[in-house]
């Protein structure tokens, strides 16, 4: 039996839920939400991300994000995310849902870091783990969009390529190295 007392793996049952609140219906890059949601976690598989990681980045737009409005939960409903994913994949979620990538992206190449809650306009100073499994969801994310999209690629993957690379500090080796491959590097 799994953590939840379900017998359920943990993968299907949050994947229930995701089909349960939409996302299955919502148009993105490459389909559909749930698509892309579940080659984000494939994705940070792949890169040997905790469990935690990998049920966060299923479920990393299910408060809506700085770049995807839409939201499969509200606010005030994170208990029940918290009992699907537990605290941890849950504290993951609502910090990478919360980035002001405006005033949060370009600073994460410093130290400390400023992150804006774009949910309640505070400034924190996260901790060293939790920023890292930020900019791990970060990147799979991202690769996922622009392998989708090829009129974003064309657009953004430059730049991407870019930001990975002044925060590649804080991916995985495995990580960085899919950034580097994935994403065209800037001409000079």
């Amino acid at each position: 039996m799994s953590a939840s007392g379900s017998s359920i793996p943990q993968r299907d049952r949050i994947e229930r839920f995701l089909i349960e609140h939409g996302a299955e219906a919502i148009p993105h890059p490459g389909g559909t939400l749930l698509a892309h949601l579940k080659r984000v976690a494939d994705l940070l598989a792949e890169w040997d991300a905790d469990s935690h990681i990998q049920a966060a980045g299923l479920c990393h737009a299910a408060y809506g994000t700085d770049g995807f409005g839409q939201s499969l939960l509200d606010l005030g409903e994170r208990a029940t995310l918290v009992n699907l994913l537990g605290e941890q994949a849950e504290a993951l979620v609502y910090f990478y849902g919360s980035c002001d990538r405006g005033v949060t992206y370009p600073g994460l190449d410093g130290s400390p870091v400023r992150f804006r809650d774009r949910f309640t306009g505070t400034d924190q100073h996260p901790d060293p783990a939790m920023l890292a499994a930020f900019m791990e969801i970060t990147a799979a994310n991202e690769l996922d969009v622009m392998t989708q999209n090829s009129e974003l690629a064309a657009e953004h993957g430059a730049a991407l390529h870019g930001f990975f690379g002044r925060t590649a500090h804080l991916l995985t080796p495995k990580a960085w190295q899919a950034c580097h491959t994935c994403l065209p590097p800037i001409n000079p």
